[in-house]
């Protein structure tokens, strides 16, 4: 160790001493007591010599670096960057400049009262620098992107690029009058004609008002203000008054000007509630797969509450790029096509999806963004038939792009995006001979490709452009990219069958981190819209295979339980991939952005003005309706329904229910739930024979007390039965509480009120032989004991009411038996939709006798309430709706238990009489209804309202209003309903009448072309008993008085049937 010290000791002296040419051998040897002879005295002098070097080094670098600094350091830089950082970022230039022949880069972290910065210093100026740092930037947790500055030197030696963060929730300071003063005169000046001749200063206009002005500022950062021109403030301001009401997008382009301009312009995006470090990545990821470089960025943010997101505040963030290309091809001041391509394609990037970015600008930059969406999109779309036809080729998403990747497919994929692009191009659309012509080209290449998969894969991409009937590719504003296709796309091998019959119409979606699938039954339909998250990319991959499937299922029970209303069935699925959103803030936004895309999107291909702009293979209006379900949150009903004002959707309100204010909130008045509660009670006394009045009983429930269907079943069992409903266990996501001396109902009514899951239970609550247990990742038992709740835990009544779609199904419904083949409940009443599969209802039914309340009759009650709020919307301001919802509200819960109260009693009795599985007769009760439906419907088709026929069938509709709605604004149904609407009201009215008074064997025994003729003749006897009923109940019959009622009685159960003499 001595040695090594005197070899550094002997180096350093022979710097310091090299003046008085003392050799250092003699030194070292010198008996001289200055002369350090131990180890600790050597190393101290060595460690001070080293010192004195190192600073004399540093002294002399600094001595050349900081008036280098302070010459080459543009004058943004010292205006923009604070005196503590600057003196940061000369230090580590210093460290780096007798290294400036190497790429060396430096990251500078500093903290300070606003946030964190990373300074990322290197010690060349090259094309893609700022992109590839971008690319890789991390934000520290709990902050968000608030500012960029790019900054290099003059002479090119070093690049010096700023990224700020801020604290997710901060309170910023706002400019004061005289700090903002440079602004205000400006606009005088303009307002005096000064600038008139300089193009590059914009025209006086309302937006530079004094009140506008300041309520701009307000919104902006003291930085913003001392760093940016009056002139730049002012173009900013414009472009967010573009924005400021939407989520949009804007975009301008001009010259730089200034000394060294050249061929350089400033590019500007604005971007309403984008998170700042997304849109900077996608914006310059575009730039330069573009051909451009970025020599300066700023980037600022504008506080927009009136666009908030949830919890989420709204802002727009303005992005300011100085670019240059890379060639004179890439010049934007002199290459105005290629300007406009790139400004659209920057005013969607925050709406593309990482798949397409990356096969369009990465991996195959020759397709381009354009040609990238469509495969990503026609791919995703695809995934749940191809899936079907070939597993292990397509199990995710990503596997149909790697296929599409390979040379020989991309080269035909490319070929079917340019004809998907050619024949929706309204502004040159492609001939129909010319598409056939191309497309059977195409397809001669297709038996070349180097695998089954490819061939299938391709084939099934350009089946799926002749599938397509509208789409919103050209709406420069879309928000995702939408697809209106022939249901035929999305069927099985074979086709349609009586089992899974076609639907009506579908609707697909695209857009950044999501797709979505809307699915309905009928031209005019209704139903809920929900999300599915998955939490890792496997399960994503799963839930991608059955998106289609499962919207398919659920518009299909819908489609069945709709049979009192006039909508048909529909639902809307978006799948979320929320495993590539790293951040679980930024999953919520994803969230709230990906409601936002879908429902835009969907309007982009139904409201008249937008479908008119377009290449139409559909040519029919489409009206859609929809409701919420799992994870929509009534900021997202809100938007919707404002959206659908603002782009001219008619009756925007009917849009979307549940509604806070002038519609009927689900979750706040249980109406779901008093449905199924109607079903359980007419269940318990006829397959259990309990009085629940009088008797105990057990209930397990899936979904927790937060649940908009089982909190509200919770609280409504506690309130009609009390203490004789005991519930033994409830699971949900979050965890599993059980007591088989029943959960406590005060603690249970806590949760619901609160909005607590079931893993909040105070444990105290429980007996001796209670459990409550969380399901967060990692307590395996938790999750066990949760995942087997259904199967496991004992009790009267099983009420899914939450959960997966089959969670039950083929493979595991034996675990619902114990030993002996008994179930753990006799008794389910299926509150969720498609918790059971098919196959799973038959064999509990026929291995264990368990007696099953379809969900199509236990949970329809929902929908109805969705009809109801839909024509309230129509018939009622909002004002007037207020004026009355008290009472509405309890007129339609009147109505909704009347109707499950006709449809269970009706259930019941048919099974009581004639075999069969109850599931099965819920089914025949929903097909004799849409039989009618149907068959009234098509005989109308032709029938305008001035006809005699539609004017004696009209009352029906105001029959089946809530009461308080029909006595204030059933004179307006004539005026107010779309004339198809009323046509479907009317034979939905009849149908529903006809088949619960008569039952199910009456109407399936009718040939489908006389069903609507007998409907007819039916309603006219049925009014004419009704009359009939009516004198004897006031008639006085003497000697026979005493048999009045039972002649009563026989009338009204088969007075009009009789009557007709043809059942």
């Amino acid at each position: 160790m001595l040695s090594s010290y005197r070899k550094v000791f002997q180096r350093t002296v022979a710097v310091a001493r090299a003046s008085k040419r003392v050799p250092s051998t003699r030194l070292l040897s010198s008996s001289k007591s200055w002369v350090p002879s131990s180890e600790d005295k050597l190393q101290k002098v060595t460690t001070q010599s080293l010192i004195h070097e190192v600073a004399e080094q540093q002294r002399e670098l600094a001595n050349k670096v900081v008036p280098w600094f302070l010459k080459n350091m543009p004058a943004a830089y010292f205006r923009n960057v604070p005196e503590h950082l600057r003196h940061q970022h000369v230090k580590a230039i210093t460290s780096l400049r007798d290294m400036m022949d190497s790429d060396l880069s430096l990251n500078v972290r500093s903290k300070d009262e606003d946030g964190i910065k990373h300074t990322y210093i290197n010690s060349q100026v090259r094309s893609g620098l700022l992109h590839s740092q971008i690319k890789n930037l991390v934000v520290p947790e709990g902050h968000q992107l608030s500012n960029v500055d790019v900054f290099s030197s003059m002479d090119g030696g070093v690049a010096l690029n700023i990224f700020s963060f801020e604290p997710v929730k901060v309170v910023h300071s706002h400019p004061t009058r005289e700090s903002s003063q440079k602004v205000f005169d400006l606009i005088e000046e303009i307002k005096a004609g000064k600038h008139s001749h300089e193009s590059w200063v914009p025209k006086y206009s309302e937006s530079f008002s004094e009140a506008s002005v300041n309520d701009f500022l307000n919104r902006v950062t003291s930085n913003y203000v001392a760093q940016t021109s009056a002139r730049r403030i002012l173009i900013q301001k414009e472009m967010f008054d573009q924005i400021r009401n939407s989520d949009g997008s804007v975009v301008k382009i001009e010259p730089f000007v200034g000394a060294g301009a050249g061929s350089m312009s400033w590019v500007t995006i604005a971007a309403s509630n984008v998170l700042p470090e997304v849109l900077l990545r996608l914006e310059s990821a575009i730039i330069s797969a573009r051909g451009l470089d970025i020599a300066r960025a700023h980037l600022h943010s504008v506080e927009c509450p009136e666009i908030s997101t949830g919890d989420i505040p709204g802002q727009v963030t303005i992005l300011r790029l100085l670019v240059s290309p890379t060639d004179e091809s890439k010049n934007l001041n002199s290459n105005p096509a290629f300007a406009e391509v790139l400004a659209r394609d920057l005013r969607r990037a925050k709406w593309f999806d990482n798949s397409t970015t990356e096969l369009g600008l990465n991996k195959h930059p020759h397709l381009g963004l354009d040609k990238a969406e469509v495969i990503t999109a026609l791919g995703s779309m695809l995934h749940g038939p191809l899936y079907k036809l070939d597993s292990a080729s397509f199990s995710s998403i990503q596997s149909i792009l790697q296929l599409v990747e390979g040379n020989q497919n991309i080269a035909v994929a490319e070929k079917i995006a340019a004809l998907f692009l050619d024949r929706f191009n309204p502004a040159n659309p492609l001939p129909n001979d010319e598409f056939k012509r191309r497309s059977d080209e195409i397809r001669s290449k297709i038996p070349t490709l180097p695998s089954e998969a490819s061939k299938l894969l391709i084939g099934k991409m350009l089946d799926a452009v002749h599938a397509t009937l509208r789409t919103n590719f050209y709406n420069a504003d879309r928000y995702a990219l939408s697809l209106r296709v022939d249901p035929m796309i999305m069927m099985p091998p074979g086709g349609p069958t009586a089992e899974r019959p076609l639907p009506f119409g579908v609707f697909f979606c695209h857009g950044r981190h999501f797709n979505a699938f809307h699915n309905r039954f009928r031209d005019i339909a209704r139903g809920g819209l929900r999300l599915v998250t998955p939490q890792n990319s496997d399960q994503y991959a799963v839930e991608s295979t059955r998106q289609y499937d499962e919207v398919y299922g659920l518009s299909y029970a819908q489609q069945l339980k709709n049979k009192d209303i006039p909508e048909g069935g529909s639902k809307g699925v978006i799948l979320i991939n929320t495993p590539a959103i790293p951040d679980s803030n930024n999953k919520v936004f994803a969230m709230r952005k990906s409601v936002k895309a879908f429902s835009d999107a969907l309007l982009d291909l139904i409201v008249k003005d937008s479908v008119s702009k377009l290449v139409d293979f559909y040519g029919k209006d489409e009206l859609i309706y929809l409701g919420p379900d799992e994870q929509i949150i009534p900021s997202d009903i809100e938007w919707i329904i404002n959206r659908a004002g603002q782009r001219g959707y008619p009756l925007p309100a009917a849009f979307m229910s549940s509604k806070k204010d002038d519609g009927f909130n689900h979750k706040e008045f249980g109406v779901t739930s008093e449905g199924v509660k109607v079903y359980l009670d007419v269940a318990l006394r006829t397959v259990l024979k309990k009085v629940p009045e009088k008797e105990t009983f057990t209930v397990k429930i899936t979904g927790g007390p937060d649940g908009d269907v089982a909190g509200n079943l919770i609280r409504i069992l506690f309130r009609d039965y009390g203490a004789n409903c005991k519930i033994v266990g409830i699971a949900d996501g979050f965890g599993v509480a059980e007591d088989p001396n029943g959960l406590d109902h005060d603690e249970l009514l806590r949760l619901f009120y609160e909005g607590k899951s079931i893993d909040h239970f105070n444990k105290s609550k429980l007996s001796t032989e209670g459990v409550v247990l969380s399901a967060a990742p990692g307590n395996e038992e938790g999750i066990n004991r949760r995942n087997s709740f259904p199967f496991r835990v004992k009790s009267d009544i099983f009420v899914p009411a939450g959960g997966r779609p089959n969670t039950i199904n083929g493979e595991n419904w034996h675990k619902f038996l114990d030993e002996n083949g008994k179930p753990s409940s006799p008794l389910i009443v299926e509150g969720a939709n498609i918790f059971n599969t098919p196959e799973a209802r038959k064999n509990l039914f026929e291995k264990g006798n368990v007696i099953i309340v379809k969900d199509s009759s236990a949970n329809k009650c929902g929908v109805i309430t969705s009809s109801c709020e839909v024509m309230s919307s129509m018939l009622l301001s909002k004002s007037e709706f207020m004026a009355i919802k008290p009472e509405l509200v309890e007129d339609v819960l009147v109505r909704l238990r009347h109707l499950a109260r006709l449809e269970g009693e009706l259930l019941f009795k048919e099974y009581r009489n004639y075999p069969g599985a109850l599931p099965h007769f819920s089914e025949r009760i929903s097909m004799a209804i849409a039989k009618v439906t149907d068959a009234v419907t098509d005989a109308l088709a032709n029938v305008e309202p001035s006809d005699p026929l539609f004017q004696e069938l009209l009352p029906l509709i105001r029959e089946n209003l809530p009461k308080k709605l029909a006595d204030v604004a059933g004179d307006r149904i004539a005026s107010r309903f779309p004339v198809q609407y009323q046509r479907n009201a009317i034979a939905s009215a009849l149908a529903s009448q006809l088949v619960y008074q008569e039952g199910i064997h009456l109407v399936e025994a009718q040939p489908y072309e006389k069903t609507a003729e007998r409907a007819f003749a039916y309603y006219r006897e049925h009014k004419k008993m009704q009359g009939i009923i009516g004198d004897l109940e006031n008639m006085n019959l003497g000697a026979a008085e005493k048999h009045k009622g039972v002649i009563v009685d026989i009338l009204k159960r088969g007075g009009a049937r009789t009557s007709l003499d043809i059942f």
